[in-house]
């Protein structure tokens, strides 16, 4: 069944509908930190990034996000979530596209995202929109802060 939507920017007030909308999904839940997407975290990132976030919305409810931001640089995706029960009806896609936009407006000509490997249906959807996956790279991080997991 089709959705009506609208794109728009993403406000810290949204905070709370956004938090629930990354918790609907295992594989978005697991790439939360409490540090980072807390809502202090959220507000530093959204800060920084006025121009490049977006939410679908329907009616008053926001069924998908993607928090984009960048260095001056490259972009990069953080975090994208459609709700599981309005997957299939082209939101992710509007999103991304809104992303690249938004980023290419800033000068960015190069955007990535990170992917859980075992998140099958998520990398497939990257490759359908164009993202090809490095493997001459290795991803690393370190946490500066004891509340951040430093992953697997």
């Amino acid at each position: 069944m089709a959705v009506e939507y609208s794109i728009r920017k993403v406000t810290i007030e949204e905070y709370d509908r956004i938090f629930a909308l990354w918790n609907s999904t295992e594989q978005s839940r697991r790439a939360l930190n409490p540090v980072d997407d807390s809502r202090e975290g959220i507000r530093r990132y959204l800060e920084r990034n006025p121009n490049t976030c977006f939410a679908a919305v329907a009616g008053e409810r926001i069924i998908g996000v993607i928090l984009t931001g960048h260095d001056g640089r490259r972009g990069m995706i953080h975090h994208m979530c459609v709700h599981p029960d309005f997957r299939r009806n082209g939101i992710a896609a509007c999103l991304v596209s809104a992303a690249e936009e938004a980023l290419k407006k800033e000068g960015i000509q190069k955007v990535f995202g990170l992917v859980f490997r075992d998140n099958e249906p998520a990398n497939a959807f990257w490759e359908r929109q164009g993202y090809s996956l490095r493997t001459n790279l290795n991803y690393r991080n370190k946490s500066l802060n004891a509340e951040i997991p430093t992953g697997e």
